[in-house]
């Protein structure tokens, strides 16, 4: 098949931990032929989406992992995947670009479906199973949230549309601070505000389990640095072997026919003790970290799901 990476600078990946260079690692030992270019060169051109990027060619060789040919300018339609791997923000940049690639969707299978990655971002996804997750509210409104940290006394407070643990405060009983964050989120962005019952089980660690085409595949627990509430990789969370649960089960049996249904072939779902928090699917990460510890191919299991879907 010939497969597109939409994708961030490809030169700047750690290839020990970037999900997007396993995938095209396997897809490239799977005989299929890449092509890679940046979110900023997919353009739409007089009915054509078109992009201008490079072939690719890759290797576990840090510094020497990716090899691009001439730089071309393609019609998307003429391949058989289009991967859309950049990572957020969120913003009107991205909702954008996934208009534009819903117009060759499904004849090119554009993975994860576009169209949902765009109505059902990590923190909105989550709130049609409100029985799963912790207390939440998405509101912009400072009474609404001082209401809700007033019921619960100890919050976590993020942007809607945030990413990597970037924004994100726990506010306790004995906090001061929520009207200055409120004015600090507010004064830069016209986006709501999530806050969540804060689950002391984080500190255990939080779970993230990857599904694939709707079945969870495994999981690696992301435990906090000293002193920090936030566990995510990108500051400083250490990944540890984990199983699942019944409960983690239970979750993906939920939510895993909604996300299959709904074209999300990869998604990496966040667990904290008993509860689900988010439901990434924009750019979910983890594949390397869980094969290391399961021995198990990942990225060969997303690839057989495409490959069933392109069939």
């Amino acid at each position: 098949m010939k497969i597109a990476f939409q994708m961030d600078p490809i030169e700047q990946v750690n290839i020990e931990a970037d999900s997007t260079f396993r995938l095209a690692e396997e897809a490239q030992a799977r005989g299929h032929e890449l092509f890679y270019y940046l979110p900023d060169q997919l353009a739409y051109q007089e009915g054509r989406i078109t992009a201008r990027g490079q072939s690719l060619q890759v290797q576990r060789k840090q510094g020497a992992h990716a090899t691009l040919g001439e730089m071309q300018e393609v019609d998307l339609s003429d391949f058989d995947v289009v991967w859309l791997r950049q990572d957020p923000p969120f913003d009107m940049h991205y909702i954008t670009l996934t208009h534009l690639l819903d117009r060759i969707h499904p004849a090119t299978l554009v993975v994860n479906d576009p169209f949902w990655v765009r109505n059902y971002p990590e923190k909105l996804l989550v709130l049609d199973f409100p029985d799963l997750t912790p207390p939440t509210t998405v509101a912009r409104d400072l009474a609404t949230i001082k209401a809700f940290k007033a019921k619960h006394g100890d919050v976590i407070l993020k942007p809607l549309y945030g990413n990597g643990g970037a924004g994100v405060f726990r506010l306790d009983a004995n906090d001061r601070n929520l009207s200055s964050l409120h004015e600090l989120f507010t004064g830069f962005s016209r986006e709501p505000l999530i806050v969540q019952k804060f689950l002391p089980d984080v500190s255990k660690g939080d779970k993230r389990v990857i599904l694939v085409d709707g079945e969870p595949v495994g999981a690696i627990n992301r435990v906090p640095a000293k002193g920090e509430t936030r566990s995510n990789m990108h500051v400083g969370g250490r990944p540890e072997k984990v199983s699942l649960t019944e409960r983690d089960l239970e979750i993906c049996a939920r939510i895993g026919p909604t996300l299959r249904e709904k074209g999300q072939i990869f998604v990496g779902i966040d667990v904290i003790g008993e509860w689900l928090t988010e439901i990434n699917v924009t750019s979910p990460t983890g594949i390397q970290e869980l094969e290391r510890f399961d021995g198990v191919n990942i990225a060969a299991k997303i690839w057989e799901a495409i490959e069933a879907r392109r069939a």
